[in-house]
């Protein structure tokens, strides 16, 4: 009886630890709307990896979850395009971090808005959606302060037909060309 109890006991922390390891680093998120189409669609469920950043800094090109700065409860999905200090600009279709236009074979379709050149603030990131003209980002005059980055898209989950890794495109291999 007393091996039968260490066994239960033991399950029962095992399940616990598990539990807690798990709310702690993974969390998933519902996607609501279309601003990531054509890579992540409405009503998709993304895994999300809360301790990537303790490890290292955000990267161009991640997928993240973020908290906007309009509405701190809701989670957004956008790609991160700039970092602090980098400069943006957006023209005549085309991206350009640090004055070199970004090759975006992941977009919906090119952007029809311009963002005059500005500069990233310290502790600040750029995001864009990849369905560039239908989504609400950075463009329309925000950004994000790294302590509202919640985590990096690992894999979406649901539906089961739809399973894959989150679409990450690291930007410093798309770099292409100087702004003219």
């Amino acid at each position: 009886m007393k091996a039968f109890r260490r066994k239960t006991l033991v399950i029962i922390i095992v399940v616990i630890v598990l539990v807690v390891l798990f709310k702690t680093t993974l969390q998933i998120f519902p996607v609501i709307g279309e601003s990531m189409e054509p890579n992540i669609h409405w009503g998709q469920q993304l895994l999300t990896n809360k301790t990537a950043y303790h490890f290292h800094e955000p990267h161009r090109g991640d997928v993240i979850i973020l908290r906007p700065p309009f509405n701190p409860d809701v989670g957004f999905i956008k790609r991160l395009i700039a970092l602090p200090g980098d400069t943006i600009e957006v023209k005549e279709g085309a991206v350009y971090v640090n004055g070199l236009k970004l090759h975006e074979p992941y977009i919906k379709e090119p952007p029809t808005y311009t963002l005059p050149q500005q500069k990233i603030p310290d502790n600040e990131y750029f995001v864009l959606g990849d369905n560039r003209n239908d989504a609400f980002d950075s463009h329309v005059g925000w950004t994000v302060p790294r302590q509202d980055i919640i985590g990096k898209v690992w894999l979406a989950i649901w539906p089961p037909s739809q399973w894959e890794l989150a679409p990450h495109y690291p930007l410093q291999e798309q770099l292409v060309s100087p702004a003219k």
